[in-house]
């Protein structure tokens, strides 16, 4: 079994579901409103898990009603929770969703998520260094990001950055990263400048561009590589980006080749997106697997 450390954001979706986007100064009836777990780094927990790995969260929580939710959600998807503490007199982080128009927008809130400190990652260091693969992402303080990527450098342990949100990231880190999986809008500020295709082919089997429903292109030392995604009809794209990493990370630390990893990876986002909720439709093993 694959053991696999995440180490992000725990938060809670806030979501309404309307025809359109209201335009600035408007006010319009929406069609339903749901709160749901989220964060990216718990969606990606919660994903691997589904996927069968064996994995731990390292995050942290608001002493609220929203971090008791978040916990429990935890423990029903097999997530281990020994990293992942409440912060006294701090309020949980918080996601606040509009699906419209077959795409999402979203507001993140970090509270809670910005105790997530360097000071903090130590704790679970014995952990990190057992793990066949960190996964993390933007939803928790930069100098932490870039902490995470020298311990996963100096012991040998390959780090996936997914750099969502969006924000420049230094050089060191991408060198310290064996996978960044930024999506196209990502992309361009990671890059500003510079063509895709060059950055992709100076980052051979290191960069890989998503692209929703389209796939995902990377360069594999000798050609540019683009593996198809799983057409379906989406009903919440939420998460997608998520259950891609996870299951990326998941096929990676079995021993999967790259383009069975990526194949792997497009299954799983494809199924997430057909149910609602971040965490809602993300697939179970056999579900994948039915699909390969």
């Amino acid at each position: 079994m694959a053991k696999i450390t995440v180490i992000g954001s725990s938060s809670i979706d806030l979501v309404v579901t309307a025809s359109r986007r209201p335009e600035k100064g408007e006010t319009i009836i929406g069609e339903s409103f749901k709160t749901v777990p989220g964060g990216k780094g718990a969606n990606q927990a919660v994903a691997a898990a589904r996927l069968g790995a064996e994995v731990y969260m390292v995050g942290c929580i608001g002493d609220d009603v929203f971090g008791k939710e978040i916990l429990d959600n935890f423990r029903k998807n097999n997530v281990h929770t020994d990293y992942v503490e409440p912060v006294t007199g701090v309020e949980s982080g918080t996601a606040h969703i509009t699906l419209a128009e077959g795409d999402n927008s979203i507001i993140v809130v970090q509270a809670a998520n910005q105790y997530v400190t360097p000071d903090y990652i130590d704790k679970a260091l014995n952990t990190i260094q057992a793990s066949d693969i960190v996964l993390i992402q933007q939803e928790i303080p930069e100098d932490t990001v870039e902490h995470v990527s020298e311990i996963c450098k100096m012991y040998g342990v390959p780090l996936l950055l997914n750099p969502a949100p969006a924000r420049p990231i230094r050089k060191k880190v991408i060198e310290n990263t064996a996978y960044l999986t930024p999506n196209e809008l990502e992309a361009s500020i990671l890059f500003e400048g510079e063509d895709f295709h060059d950055a992709l082919k100076r980052y051979p089997n290191k960069v890989f561009i998503t692209e929703g429903k389209n796939g995902v292109r990377y360069f594999d030392g000798g050609q540019e590589v683009l593996v198809p995604g799983n057409p379906v009809t989406a009903v919440d794209t939420t998460g997608a980006g998520d259950t891609f990493n996870a299951a990326f990370a998941v096929a990676l630390a079995e021993g999967k080749s790259m383009k069975e990893s990526l194949r792997f990876a497009n299954l799983a986002a494809s199924l997430s997106v057909t149910k609602f909720g971040a965490q809602g439709g993300m697939p179970l093993r056999n579900e994948v697997e039915e699909l390969l």
